[in-house]
């Protein structure tokens, strides 16, 4: 097999992955997770290196993080849990953000990457429990479980320490008997301990997305899609915004060909955000609106690449501007954001006001 068909595979996997997140929460993220453990090694061991590939691995890691995050917004049936989800994913970005700006690594271990695991414990018990059953409180103490018992000397041993896992068991010869030791011992105590404690499950294996709320499912996308779009200018788009900006910042930081400030990325972005959110706008209201994701992305990319090609004629002085390759990346990954959080935003919001009315009734 050729290195540019391995490449190639690997990239398209990594691309393509994330895409699964919202209908298949638990196995593609865990998916997405191996593949990112384990692609530099694919490389490695056909003799290749790609170049510039680093800068693109880690946006692929803020791309892949991105569309679990807006999957809880479509998925999670807790509002309490989106809550704690929305807090750990942009206390993260902020993190990574100040990171790339800065250099120092220490602000990785202040800033951990709590939202992954706390998205993958989430979606573990939903496989055999209603998330429902739990309350805020729990879902807290959940988040600062993993927070201070698996993040902080994960983050520690990679960002402070730069160790490597592979290094260290082929240099330490004890660190890999007493790591399947360690394993092994808290799987007994999850086994003998905590398993027989839990209450009984309320349905059988489920890895699929639940169905949406009634009121908002599948064939009736278009009033969410609608709904999304009363405002161009409220708390919605501001979100939007702030959640794309804070991406585009660190794809900005770590893609090779991007030449603007971090300022300036994030004011386009903005730009951008409210650009599409009046258009999305006004083809609501004159009842224009699509089913299908995938129509409403190719919609949405196809304005953005003409928003940005008129930009370029209008705006071109010399520096600070994308190449070809990169500004296609760009729009792709901000055009399935934007559609995907247009889309999604609604139901988390139906949810969320559900249950408020549920509670004040009660």
């Amino acid at each position: 097999m050729s290195v540019e068909i391995v490449f190639w595979t690997v990239v398209l996997a990594r691309f393509a992955l994330p895409l699964f997140i919202p209908l298949f929460p638990l196995p593609a993220i865990i998916a997405c997770l191996l593949l990112d453990g384990v692609d530099q090694t694919i490389f490695q061991t056909f003799g290749y290196d790609p170049p510039f590939y680093q800068g693109y691995d880690k946006a692929m890691d803020v791309f892949y993080l991105s569309i679990a995050y807006l999957a809880s917004l479509r998925n999670w049936t807790n509002p309490s849990a989106v809550r704690v989800s929305r807090f750990l994913f942009f206390y993260r970005q902020i993190g990574v953000v100040a990171f790339e700006l800065t250099g120092a690594r220490w602000l990785l271990m202040v800033f951990p990457n709590t939202f992954e695991y706390f998205f993958i414990a989430y979606e573990g018990v939903r496989t055999r429990r209603n998330p429902l059953r739990y309350s805020f409180k729990f879902w807290v103490i959940v988040a600062a479980a993993i927070w201070i018992f698996v993040k902080l000397p994960q983050e520690y041993w990679i960002h402070i320490a730069q160790l490597d896992l592979t290094d260290t068991i082929r240099d330490v010869s004890w660190f890999l008997p007493t790591l399947i030791v360690a394993v092994l011992a808290l799987l007994a105590v999850v086994w003998f301990v905590v398993r027989p404690r839990l209450s009984p499950a309320d349905w059988s294996w489920k890895f699929r997305a639940d169905p949406l709320p009634e009121g908002i499912d599948e064939a009736s996308e278009r009033a969410a899609y609608q709904a999304a779009h009363r405002k161009f200018l409220d708390s919605t788009t501001l979100e939007k915004a702030f959640l794309i900006g804070l991406i585009s910042i660190i794809f900005g930081e770590v893609l090779p060909g991007v030449e603007a400030s971090s300022l300036q990325v994030f004011l386009g972005i903005a730009v951008f955000v409210v650009i599409n959110a009046a258009i999305g706008l006004w083809a609501a209201r004159r009842g224009y609106s699509w089913n299908s994701a995938a129509v409403s992305f190719g919609i949405v990319f196809a304005v953005n690449v003409v928003l940005v090609v008129l930009a370029d004629v209008l705006l071109r002085r010399g520096p600070g501007q994308l190449h070809l390759v990169d500004g296609l990346f760009f729009i792709f990954l901000f055009s399935i954001l934007t559609t995907l959080y247009d889309r999604y935003r609604p139901i988390a919001d139906y949810r969320a006001e559900h249950s408020d009315r549920t509670g004040a009734e009660r």
